[in-house]
C-alpha cells in the first residue's frame, strides 16, 4: 500500500488559519477529488471537523479520541498507525493523509508519495505542513497554475517521490 500525503503550502509551509484553508483554489479542488477518488483518506479530528462531512465517493478514516461524535460514513481510528491498518484490512492500494499539521508530522516518515500544491504567496498560517528534506524526494511531476477568477493565487502542482537507494549497486 502507497501510502501519501496531499496538502497546500503557501511560501512558509502554511496550511491552514483558525481550522480553514486560507485560499479558494479551484483546480487544487478540483485535482484533491480527481486524485483521492475511491480511496481512503486519513484525518486528524480538526482537520475533518473543517470539512464538515465525509466526502463522496472516499472512505473517511478520522483520528480521534472520541469516536462516537463522529458522523455516520466515518470509520473512527485512535492513531494513525491504527488507520493505515484499517486501509490495509480493506485491501487499499493508495491511502492519503489530508492533515492536519500533526497528522503531516507523524505521517511524513512513513509516505512514499506527496501531492503537493505550493501557493505562491504568504497567508499569515497557523498551521504547517513539516519541513521536507532536500535530497529524500525526488520531484516527479511539476504544473504551474495561473492566477485567475476561479483561483485567487497563482500556484504549482507538484507530484514528489522518496528517493531510495539501492544498496546492491553500491560497491
Amino acid at each position: 500500500m502507497i501510502i501519501s500525503m496531499i496538502a497546500a503550502i503557501d511560501q512558509a509551509g502554511g496550511i491552514g488559519v483558525e481550522n480553514r484553508l486560507p485560499w479558494r483554489l479551484s483546480a487544487d479542488l478540483q485535482r484533491f477529488k480527481q486524485l483521492t477518488w475511491g480511496h481512503h483518506l486519513v484525518a486528524g479530528r480538526k482537520t475533518f471537523a473543517s470539512i464538515g462531512r465525509p466526502l463522496p465517493g472516499r472512505i473517511m478514516l478520522v483520528i480521534s479520541r472520541y469516536p462516537q461524535n463522529l458522523p455516520p460514513g466515518c470509520l473512527p481510528a485512535d492513531s494513525l498507525e491504527a488507520a493505515l491498518d484499517i486501509c490495509a484490512v480493506h485491501g487499499e492500494s493508495e491511502v492519503f493523509i489530508i492533515g492536519g499539521g500533526e497528522v503531516f508530522r507523524q505521517a511524513l516518515p512513513l509516505a512514499r508519495r506527496i501531492y503537493l500544491t505550493s501557493v505562491h504567496t504568504f497567508a499569515h498560517c497557523d498551521t504547517f505542513f513539516p519541513p521536507i528534506t532536500p535530497g529524500e524526494w525526488w520531484l516527479l511531476e511539476e504544473h504551474f497554475i495561473p492566477a485567475d477568477e476561479k483561483n485567487e493565487y497563482p500556484s504549482t502542482f507538484r507530484i514528489l517521490e522518496r528517493a531510495e537507494v539501492n544498496l546492491e549497486h553500491i560497491v
